[in-house]
């Protein structure tokens, strides 16, 4: 496989300023952005479709809910434009952007990306040969694998090193849905708020779904067809 690329000159990836924005404008905001990481082993890169919020202390969901600080979370307090990669349940990864100035301990997750560079390289590291390119990216843990993301990317500058995110037109309203997050239940009301903001239609949005199958397409390759709560307006 060909070694990592140099950022082109016509990339542009998102500055500083956009992370220090409030945590669910930048949560919304990243969806259409591009995750690029260029590894030793080669580029990948994705389209995001999936992200949820989490907003500090005040946010029981969150890493840093009642200001805990470890330093598993250390890189959630700061400074902001960097990822925060951590390890659950002894098998996955999961990468989030950090928001805010430093010291607020807020961060967003992307939960999913509809791959645009790298579908050979994301195969081969998913042990997936075969799988059409939506199912590489579907999901955190899925998207960390395809992506060679893992705590050694932990403080990555996302401004200007070989993991970054690139500027891309916004995603228009009637196609962005919000909902619940998932897998915090615990989180009491927290649970509830509608901070995942997600691609309507994308076969790449992992989690809850409703799927219309195609009976044109084999079981195995067909996306599913997702249902959502339209954004509302504010």
């Amino acid at each position: 496989m060909s070694g990592a690329r140099r950022a082109s000159s016509h990339e542009r990836p998102l500055g500083r300023s956009f992370y220090l924005q409030p945590t669910l404008r930048v949560a919304r905001a990243l969806l259409g952005k591009v995750l690029v990481h260029d590894a030793p082993e080669g580029r990948t890169a994705g389209r995001i479709v999936e992200v949820e919020a989490y907003r500090g202390p005040r946010d029981q969901a969150a890493h840093s809910a009642g200001g805990r600080r470890t330093a598993r979370n250390e890189t959630m307090w700061g400074p902001p434009g960097h990822a925060y990669v951590y390890f659950i349940y002894g098998m996955h990864h999961c990468v989030n952007v950090v928001t805010q100035a430093r010291g607020v301990p807020e961060a967003v997750l992307i939960r999913a990306l509809d791959p645009v560079d790298g579908i050979d390289l994301m195969r081969a590291r998913r042990r997936l040969q075969e799988a059409p390119a939506w199912r590489l990216c579907r999901g955190p843990g899925a998207l960390c694998q395809a992506m060679g993301l893992t705590r050694a990317q932990d403080g990555a500058d996302l401004v200007g090193s070989r993991l970054r995110i690139l500027d891309a037109p916004p995603v228009p309203p009637p196609r962005v849905a919000r909902t619940a997050r998932i897998g915090v239940d615990y989180a009491g009301a927290d649970a509830l708020r509608p901070w995942r903001f997600v691609v309507r239609e994308s076969a790449a949005v992992s989690g809850r779904r409703s799927p219309r199958p195609d009976a044109a397409q084999p079981r195995s390759t067909r996306p599913a067809r997702w249902r959502f709560r339209a954004e509302p307006t504010r």
